[in-house]
């Protein structure tokens, strides 16, 4: 990770640079305003380590010799010893030693960084469904903000531009450094040793790699979704660092519920009203269903409460197309009794069907 480019600035920038782009940028990143937003958080922290690093003058003196996170000349750090000075003062507690410059190279070689391709991160998106299109299926236009990789520099982050000397090693490609009267040189971490420098931090993404852009993404929803359930689009999420592949689109669905039908896994359950003729003599009852009307049979002498299963004509499953059942669970009404006529059948009914039958029949459901 190379602070510069997290900022957007160049390397020859002032401290009012600096401030000027942490401003800029911690207004756009701040966790406050972005809340739930895990990248954009992982952003905000680099760019407070990189002000923080490079407001510092001697943090940041350190930083341009020692943690640059350009490609180096060779894998290793390679110093190379350029005899004494004796010009140089060394005394006391603060003289350097020897474990200091094996310090410089351990430091140096940690703070090496691949630029090596890494996977964008997901982004995640709540869908809200009703529910007959969570049953149905099929596509979704769906409108998102992701960070797509800048086309001006293919989410490198960088420009090839025509060479200059390095204003490091002013073109040498080395630079030196004294610890106590011993002098060392070590390839320039600036320009990797070439003298040359052939890139420069990209005008349209400043450097961050990516652009954040809107647009309208097409999701193929398999049928019967549920609540909870989760659709990937591959590639919707979020561009990867160093030109790397991005991530997936997450779609966290939500399903709003239906006035009429109950879905516990792939089965849908329903309570259908029947009247007493029909409870008591039998019928055949037109129920709805997710593909339209069903028939029900309802044998004679059914009970309230009782339930029936119509086999496949429940939810269709996610995962491999299979449909549920639906469990009709049908409830006796009681019509109106307005007039004398009805009444007398009722009274007839109740003379031909004593009530002790029917307490004995309830008793044996109750049991």
């Amino acid at each position: 990770m190379d602070f510069y480019i997290v900022l957007g600035i160049e390397r020859e920038a002032t401290p009012n640079d600096i401030r000027r782009a942490y401003r800029r940028l911690a207004r756009r990143l701040h966790p406050d305003i972005n809340p739930g937003d895990g990248t954009a958080a992982a952003k905000f922290r680099q760019v407070s380590e990189a002000y923080e690093t490079l407001i510092d003058p001697d943090r940041r003196r350190v930083y341009d010799v020692q943690g640059a996170g350009l490609p180096s000349a060779s894998e290793g750090v390679a110093f190379e010893f350029d005899g004494f000075d004796f010009s140089v003062r060394v005394s006391g507690s603060s003289a350097p030693t020897f474990g200091d410059l094996f310090g410089d190279i351990l430091q140096q070689r940690a703070r090496q960084r691949t630029r090596e391709p890494e996977r964008g991160p997901d982004l995640h998106y709540a869908l809200k469904l009703s529910f007959d299109d969570a049953l149905r299926g099929g596509p979704r236009e769906i409108t998102i903000t992701r960070r797509e990789h800048c086309r001006a520099c293919a989410g490198m982050g960088r420009l090839a531009t025509p060479e200059a000397p390095c204003r490091h090693c002013d073109g040498a490609g080395i630079v030196r450094s004294a610890r106590g009267h011993m002098v060392f040189s070590r390839p320039c971490t600036g320009c990797a040793g070439s003298g040359r420098r052939a890139e420069t931090i990209c005008p349209a993404c400043g450097g961050q790699q990516a652009i954040a852009r809107t647009e309208t993404v097409t999701a193929n929803l398999p049928a019967g979704l549920a609540e909870g359930g989760h659709v990937r689009v591959a590639g919707k999420g979020h561009a990867g660092q160093n030109g790397g592949e991005p991530g997936d689109l997450i779609l966290s669905i939500n399903v709003e519920p239906h006035p009429m039908f109950r879905r516990e896994g792939d089965d849908l359950h329903l309570v259908v009203p029947i009247a007493i003729h029909e409870a008591a003599l039998g019928a055949r009852v037109d129920v709805p269903s997710p593909d339209g009307m069903a028939r029900l049979r309802v044998p004679p002498g059914t009970q309230s409460g009782q339930r029936f299963r119509l086999r496949e004509r429940g939810a269709p499953s996610a995962r491999d197309g299979r449909r549920g059942d639906l469990i009709v669970e049908v409830k006796l009404v009681l019509p109106p009794v307005l007039d004398e006529r009805s009444k007398e059948l009722l009274r007839e009914f109740g003379r031909l069907n004593d009530s002790a039958g029917i307490r004995q029949t309830l008793d044996s459901i109750r049991s």
